[in-house]
């Protein structure tokens, strides 16, 4: 019966990812209320995530690497009539563009020569509210990207591919 499950049409659906993203803009906070510093390229690290960050995360930890969607800031943006969004203000590391980080769930997936995995749903906190204003946390809710592990060290550079399998 295992074989079966493995050929259903919802698992070769859930496989077949042939979209190729980019990484659009790439920020750390070196340290507790500090400001994202916005970088063209930034280091990897199997321990501590990605090199000059406040969360430092342990080696396999949840939340090593945060991701979101260039798609969704128009719609954050739009919900808080605005008409765009300082990407500093999201607290998210990585904004890809041209790929559903949704599609990643449960998998490793590369950007530039490091390797990443899907490790659940990034959140909006009630800091939100302070960055963006009134509504900012709601605005942010179903569009907060994505948290990930590092599998693989590396380099991640803005321009980057990001996608799943062997492209």
């Amino acid at each position: 019966m295992k074989f079966l499950d493995e050929l259903s049409p919802l698992k070769v659906l859930f496989e077949t990812l042939p979209q190729v993203g980019h990484v659009e803009w790439i920020g750390v906070r070196p340290g507790r209320g500090e400001v994202m510093v916005v970088l063209e390229e930034v280091e990897v690290d199997l321990d501590v995530g990605l090199v000059g960050d406040r969360f430092k995360g342990r080696p396999g930890s949840a939340r090593q690497v945060t991701l979101i969607q260039r798609e969704h800031l128009s719609v954050i943006a739009s919900v808080l009539d605005r008409p765009d969004i300082d990407l500093s203000l999201l607290r998210r590391n990585i904004v890809v563009s041209g790929i559903n980080l949704l599609a990643l769930k449960d998998k490793h997936f590369r950007i530039g020569s490091a390797v990443l995995n899907f490790t659940g749903l990034c959140q909006p906190c009630s800091k939100m509210e302070q960055e963006l204003g009134p509504g900012g946390y709601n605005a942010m809710r179903g569009h907060g990207g994505i948290t990930a592990s590092v599998v693989q060290a590396g380099v991640i550079r803005v321009g980057d591919k990001v996608f799943y399998g062997s492209k």
